[in-house]
């Protein structure tokens, strides 16, 4: 039965691999082509937009294709996206360079050709929450069957992450040596480190929200559960009236939903002037950036948020759960650094008092950040185009100075 299942994987991938053939076969690669993709969303976001922006600016005379459509998991879904992959395929077999921010299938079915290499920029910073091989035999994990017929995480070229510290864990989640994975930054933490455009984003919000202008902002922004696209809809594990009761008007909760997850969640009448529920009109950035206080539980966002030196809770009801369905890389209780909270009274509480451990934080960001300086997108374009005999447009030497920092 387990081999019945597999068989739309099976014919996808040998499709995928004959047309990746034909293409190799009738179009070279071209040298100044580079494409994004991602199926996380239907448009240009995150780490892709900031590497995206930098590398135009540098190389306006490259060519720049996007293949960008949010995977869904039902039937018509399914087949949309079969034949969306076929325009992924011939993307990836004539660019120089194919950027990806998440779990992509077509590239783990074909060999790509010289000239062509993969880049890997992972959605998540740091590494919290097991992913790919590491979770081999786990729930969330890939079943060995499959692994048989798609070697998930290959035929990257580079991997960039954001220190040291985590190279050995995505090294096992993708089986790939050490020395590909380079720690050089989260291009999109860059926009922690822009006054001009924080003060700009806060305009805007508060246009937006003016009844929020005078309040303290929470955001709470949890991970998914299960796998991947395969979400039933959010149960949220906050008692949001009491917190209502604890801590309005002073303060107001944000609520930021994974990608993943379905984007139904129920805010009672009485609560509407306390919980505002943000999908799509800002990103998740931005929201951090306006956030006082953090809320998570196993969303590795938090690492993100740290470069602000602010307060970070976490809360989940599911924890022994989640270890045995997925686990972690560090011991969890250990390595967060903030509070865990299982009721919404102890959280409400710790809110209201204000008294914040923000030395452990400052500890925190240091580990999992070689380099604070908002300057992560510039490193990773230049270490992308070294060996390219184009010289960028405006091209500076880094004279080692910080800009201004997030915190």
């Amino acid at each position: 039965m387990s081999y019945l299942r597999l068989m739309p994987t099976i014919f996808v991938k040998y499709t995928m691999k004959c047309v990746y053939m034909i293409i190799c076969l009738f179009f070279k690669v071209n040298s100044n082509k580079i494409t994004f993709a991602s199926y996380r969303s239907d448009k240009l976001k995150d780490n892709l937009y900031f590497l995206c922006n930098e590398l135009q600016a540098q190389y306006p005379n490259y060519q720049y294709h996007f293949v960008f459509k949010k995977f869904h998991s039902s039937f018509r879904g399914k087949i949309d996206y079969f034949f969306h992959l076929s325009r992924a395929i011939y993307e990836m077999a004539t660019s120089k360079f194919f950027i990806i921010d998440d779990y992509y299938f077509p590239v783990y079915v074909i060999s790509p050709r010289e000239g062509t290499e993969v880049i890997q920029l992972w959605h998540g910073s740091g590494a919290l929450k097991k992913f790919g091989l590491s979770t081999v035999g786990k729930l969330y994990g890939p079943s060995e069957k499959y692994l048989k017929h798609v070697k998930i995480h290959s035929n990257y070229g580079r991997v960039y992450v954001s220190s040291a510290e985590v190279v050995p864990y995505y090294s096992e989640a993708f089986g790939m040596p050490a020395k590909r994975i380079y720690p050089l930054g989260v291009p999109r933490t860059d926009y922690l480190f822009s006054s001009e455009k924080r003060e700009h984003l806060k305009k805007t919000f508060y246009e937006r929200y003016p009844e929020l202008t005078c309040k303290k902002l929470i955001l709470y922004a949890p991970t998914y559960r299960g796998k991947s696209h395969y979400q039933e809809a959010f149960q949220c594990p906050l008692n949001l009236r009491m917190m209502r009761e604890k801590l309005y008007p002073d303060y107001a909760l944000l609520i930021h939903l994974h990608p993943y997850m379905q984007n139904g969640i129920t805010i009672e009448e009485k609560e509407k002037n306390f919980v505002y529920h943000i999908k799509d009109i800002f990103t998740i950035q931005e929201l951090l950036s306006l956030a006082d206080i953090l809320i998570t539980d196993y969303s590795t966002v938090f690492f993100d948020y740290s470069l602000l030196g602010r307060p970070i809770a976490f809360f989940a009801n599911d924890l022994e759960q989640y270890i045995s369905e997925r686990d972690f890389y560090y011991d969890y209780l250990d390595i967060i650094p903030g509070p865990f909270f299982t009721k919404t009274d102890q959280l409400t509480d710790w809110v209201a008092k204000g008294e914040f451990d923000l030395k452990k934080v400052a500890t925190f960001r240091n580990r999992f950040f070689d380099y604070i300086d908002g300057k992560a997108t510039k490193r990773i374009v230049r270490h992308l185009m070294s060996e390219n005999a184009i010289q960028p447009v405006g091209y500076q030497k880094d004279n080692g100075e910080p800009e201004e920092g997030a915190i």
